[in-house]
């Protein structure tokens, strides 16, 4: 005990309670098994193991044995030693367990030591050693790599543990029909992946391969996993749809892809197979054979699926026959393609929002889900639009996983997964305050397409669930009044009907509506359905509402920070810069979710905006929930030019780099609430350093460094435990810990990482930018296949690729903004159904919509095209209006110039040639005047009519400098009409600026006095005089005509801020 004597008394008594502890702790284990899931039942109890006796003994004592020793369920209870006779005690004797006790001991039993048993009596158990068994990651839900579930973990089974009659086992066990074949799968290498160590020796009759014979393998070497091929169904796909999304439904079987025929198809059904392909929702069971017959291969069966079952795994077909298919039995369906989000605990159309990574699905957090995010998802599931968001805790309880994702939606996306998305830095919450939604429902629902917001668009409605068009041929602001009253958007502000390039094709449900105004639904005015429409009579109709009214953030690298613009009635305009200052800006920042205002700029810092500018005098105390809310002049009142137009940057605006190294190496770090600051390292996966190097372009490979060669940084250290996965491109979509200036614990945990690739040098997988490092938009368009540089198929850069244009709703106001961007003058036609050829590649964008007026293609509203709505055959084109100055072929290899110095000779700078030959005509005629009446002048001198003359010549001097100055005061010269196609087209109003009343020509008062004193002089004088007025006018026309046109070709060559698709 001497040593005892160098430990303290607090040390000592932990010590020996520890001891005392575990002396009273009793002990299960299997002992002489195969494995470690099978063998002799020993208890350890005061210290001595001893055995179990037979008495009773059943599958539910070895249930209780089989989980307290982690190793699944029970397949089988054994008795009198068959695993062979132990020593010692027996501890235990007739045990009648429920099953569902935690410990052997916990059963009913005689009593410790109760009773003395002959060891040839001893009980004995197998047990599955695993809970379930999959097939992972193969071509269909009947093959793949063959994995077992031990408690939570899944493990590998080697290829060298199973033969052909365990493959037989585990086909039947996963209803996929019997086995095909088994092959080598993934070696394993270097691999951490857990490996079952029993060898499985099936008869082949079992069935669950749990119920095999099994033995431990300590000799046979894994090399690599087991892949099994079984005969049985093979997953389902769509096929012969206008999208990926939509088609006949087609089964594989016994390897052969057929039409599936199911006398009991219906829309739960249909549902249930859209979310397991990954498609969103159903949204419609197309009548008669509207995806065809397929290849003639039929399968006949019923389908049935487990609702919340995240694999087709799930979902079980009985394939009874392969007989021909009665006409309508078909199965096909139209999903809505939106993938990953969902309603749980509620109704069809009202819940808990849940999203999915991978496979696990998860809540989102209320903090930051607004009436827009809702509306988007209410769209996407066909439930109409958001009526609220702040539901309580009517779908929420206090468990489940809660995902940091906060979307950005603008309110006009189809899908919620089209919305701008940040996780990084976002806090958790807890499972009670995650977002929910209650939205209208389907019932004679409305909804408002293509437009900008959820309040402006295309009218369409639903009728016994179906979406269709409203046409009307007397469409007002009554009808529109209706509309915005029912969609909760407010009073309606425009009602108008759509430009043919807009109009649908698909199935009407309304038409003639004729509404008083007071009605709360549109259903509820006069109207006629779609049986009785005559064709060529009614057009598509659309509304803008008083809630249409949109912010935005142009031209800046990321969504929070940017010129800011207004979309109202139907316009994006810009804000001028007057009086603009933090206050606004924080407003602004709030409204879009963007945190606060870092700064305000102005001055066009993001670049000049163009058209419309909505406001001016902003004056915000910055409690405001909107910009609009804000006092400052009515709408569209200003004193303001486009170089004065506002921007700001917020706090969460986002962007990454490398420092301290080269683009692609050095010390990471994030810009955030205004300032730079680094990335901690601890639990950063290789994975993580990928995406970062994925998301700065610097190739599909990196590692993280440990020299820590690149220095220390200075600033915060904003983030760690960064988690992402092999679906992140951006580093922005990875969780992680909430932002903290002091996330590292020292300088040590800074993240230095360095990445395969190098900025202008292009991967397998993603090329770069044609030209630079960061691409302008002129860099990002080009026209292809015609005669010049000017004239072509459409064509832009995305996602390191070129590709096409549809050319839906393309027309003489989009080709404007190309023209233009490209430094070609105006347009001349809009071309479509690929008038220069087919393109190859992606075709990029649909539905652009263009007012005409706007500097680059991408400031112009569009859609990313989904599935297969085009095809090259309509790709979208231009004509421009000008040839090239320089076609030479030897300058092919000279350094490329700016575009404007690429000249062009348009028709206006010809009619500018013509108008300054015809002045030169006039100015000769009017020097032969002067000559002749200064000859006069010397031979008869009349000192009065010198006089005369002389004040003629300084009024008319005087006159003519007010013209110059005019000429070059926009303010007075009335507003020059907008290009063709620049106005919103068919029934849209154009807000603009009542001209000014001010005439530019000569004062009435002036022109008179002059006559009158040339009368009383001489006639040839006043001859002279008038010619001279009327020359003097023709020079100020000619001059104003020539700026404004020279003003117009160096407005498309503005600069402005770099941006990216």
């Amino acid at each position: 005990m001497a040593t005892m004597g160098h430990l303290s008394t607090p040390v000592l008594w932990l010590f020996l309670l520890s001891i005392q502890v575990s002396l009273g702790d009793d002990e299960l284990r299997l002992t002489n098994g195969t494995g470690p899931c099978s063998g002799r039942v020993e208890i350890k109890h005061k210290e001595e193991w001893g055995t179990v006796c037979d008495g009773d003994w059943n599958i539910k004592d070895a249930e209780v044995v089989c989980k307290q020793v982690g190793c699944g369920s029970a397949v089988q209870a054994l008795n009198r030693a068959p695993f062979g006779e132990g020593s010692g005690k027996t501890w235990l004797y007739r045990v009648d367990c429920r099953g569902d006790e935690s410990a052997l001991w916990d059963c009913p039993h005689t009593g410790w030591d109760a009773f003395t048993c002959p060891h040839y009596f001893d009980v004995g158990v197998i047990c599955s050693g695993f809970s379930r068994l999959r097939l992972d990651g193969g071509d269909t839900a009947c093959s793949g790599h063959l994995k077992v579930k031990q408690a939570e973990t899944w493990s590998t089974v080697c290829y060298s543990h199973i033969d052909f009659s365990a493959a037989s086992v585990i086909c039947n066990e996963l209803k996929c029909g019997h086995a095909v074949d088994i092959m080598r799968g993934f070696h394993f290498g270097n691999s951490h992946e857990l490996i079952w160590q029993e060898e499985f020796h099936c008869v082949g009759n079992e069935n669950h391969l749990a119920h095999c014979p099994r033995m431990s393998d300590r000799i046979k070497t894994c090399s690599h996993d087991a892949y099994v091929l079984c005969s049985g169904y093979g997953g389902y796909r769509l096929a012969n749809g206008s999208t990926t999304c939509s088609g006949r439904v087609e089964l594989l079987h016994g390897g052969l892809w057929g039409t599936f025929c199911d006398y009991l198809w219906n829309l739960p059904a249909a549902n249930a197979l859209c979310q397991h392909l990954d498609c969103g929702i159903a949204l419609s069971i197309p009548a008669g054979q509207s995806f065809g017959k397929g290849n003639g291969s039929v399968w006949n069966g019923t389908f049935s699926c487990n609702k919340e079952g995240s694999h087709l795994r799930e979902c079980h077909v009985n394939v009874l026959s392969q007989n021909e298919c009665p006409a309508g039995n078909e199965a096909r369906v139209v999903c809505s393609g939106c993938p990953r989000s969902r309603l749980v605990n509620g109704t069809t159309c009202s819940g808990r929002v849940e999203i999915r990574h991978g496979d696990t699905w998860g809540r989102i957090c209320r903090s930051q889900w607004n009436l827009q995010d809702a509306s988007v998802l209410c769209r996407q599931l066909n439930c109409g639009y958001a009526k609220s968001i702040e539901t309580g805790d009517l779908f929420v309880d206090g468990n489940g996983f809660v995902w940091r994702d906060v979307f950005h939606c603008e309110g006009s996306e189809s899908c919620l997964w089209d919305c701008a998305r940040v996780a990084l830095g976002n806090p958790t919450c807890s499972a009670r305050e995650t977002a929910t939604v209650v939205c209208s429902g389907l019932p004679d629902s409305l909804r408002l397409s293509d437009g900008e917001s959820r309040c402006d668009g295309r009218v369409e409605i639903s009728l016994h669930g179906m979406w269709g068009r409203v046409l009307d041929d007397d469409w007002n602001i009554k009808d529109a009044t209706v509309v915005c009253r029912q969609l909760q958007c407010g009073i309606a502000k425009k009602a108008y009907y759509l430009p043919r390039s807009e109009r649908g094709i698909g199935l009407v449900g309304l038409r003639s509506v004729q509404c008083d105004g007071n009605e709360t639904q549109l259903v509820l005015c006069k109207t006629s359905h779609s049986q009785a429409l005559p064709t060529g009579v009614a057009e598509d109709v659309g509304v803008i509402c008083s809630e249409s009214k949109k912010i935005r953030l142009v031209n800046g690298t990321q969504r929070c920070a940017g010129r800011v613009e207004l979309y109202h009635d139907g316009i994006w305009g810009t804000i001028c810069d007057d009086n603009w200052d933090l206050s606004d800006a924080n407003v602004v920042c709030k409204q879009l979710g963007c945190g606060y205002a870092i700064k305000a700029f102005v001055s066009a810092h993001y670049g000049e905006g163009s058209g419309q500018i909505w406001l001016d005098d902003v004056n915000c105390t910055g409690a405001e929930s909107g910009l609009w809310a804000c006092p400052s002049r009515a709408w569209g009142q200003h004193n303001c030019q486009h170089k004065e137009d506002a921007g700001v940057l917020c706090s969460e605006f986002l962007d990454l780099r490398l420092v301290n190294g080269n683009d692609c190496a050095g010390r990471l770090e994030v810009f955030y609430n205004g300032t730079w600051g680094s990335i901690c390292s601890n639990h950063m996966s290789q994975l993580t350093a990928i995406t970062a190097c994925k998301h700065l372009n610097c190739g599909d490979g990196g590692e993280i460094d440990k020299d820590f060669k690149y220095g220390r940084g200075s600033g915060p250290t904003w983030l760690d435990h960064i988690d992402c996965n092999k679906q992140h491109s951006s580093l922005w979509h990875c969780q992680s810990d909430p932002w903290d200036p002091q996330s590292c614990d020292n300088r040590a945990e800074e993240t230095h990482i360095s990445c395969t690739g190098r900025k202008g040098t292009a991967t397998p997988a993603t090329a770069e930018c044609p030209n630079s490092t960061s691409c302008s938009d002129r860099e990002k368009l080009r026209v292809v296949g015609g005669e010049d540089v000017c004239s072509g198929r459409v064509e832009i850069w995305n996602q390191g690729s070129w590709g096409t244009i549809c050319d839906d709703s393309w027309d003489i106001a989009d080709a404007n903004v190309v023209c233009r961007q490209l430094g070609c003058g105006s347009a001349v036609s809009a071309l479509s159904e690929a008038a220069f050829g087919e393109g190859t590649g992606p075709i990029w964008l649909e539905k652009i919509h263009c007012k005409g007026t706007e500097l680059s293609l991408w400031d112009c509203p569009s859609k990313p095209l989904f599935g297969k709505n085009c095809d090259h055959k309509e790709d979208a084109a231009v004509d421009c209006s000008g040839v090239t100055g320089t076609t030479s072929s030897t300058r092919a290899d000279l350094p490329r110039q700016p575009e404007t110095q690429n000249v062009r000779i348009s028709a206006p700078v010809i009619v500018c040639v013509i108008l300054g030959a015809l002045l030169c005509l006039v100015l000769a005629i009017l020097a032969g005047q002067i000559r002749s009446a200064r000859a006069q002048k010397r031979v008869s001198y009349d000192p009065f009519s010198e006089a005369v003359y002389e004040d003629i010549d300084y009024n008319l001097m005087r006159e003519k400098q007010g013209m110059t100055h005019l000429s070059v005061n926009t303010s007075i010269i009335p507003e020059v009409p907008l290009l063709p196609g620049n106005t919103l087209e068919d029934g849209y109003d154009d807000v603009t600026e009542d001209p000014r009343s001010k005439d530019a020509s000569l004062p009435g008062k002036n022109e008179q006095e002059i006559i009158g004193v040339l009368d009383k002089s001489d006639g040839n004088r006043y001859s002279w005089t008038g010619e001279s007025r009327r020359a003097v006018l023709l020079i100020f026309i000619i001059y104003s005509y020539c700026t404004e046109l020279r003003g117009n070709q160096c407005g498309a060559y503005h600069k402005r801020s770099p941006r990216f698709i």
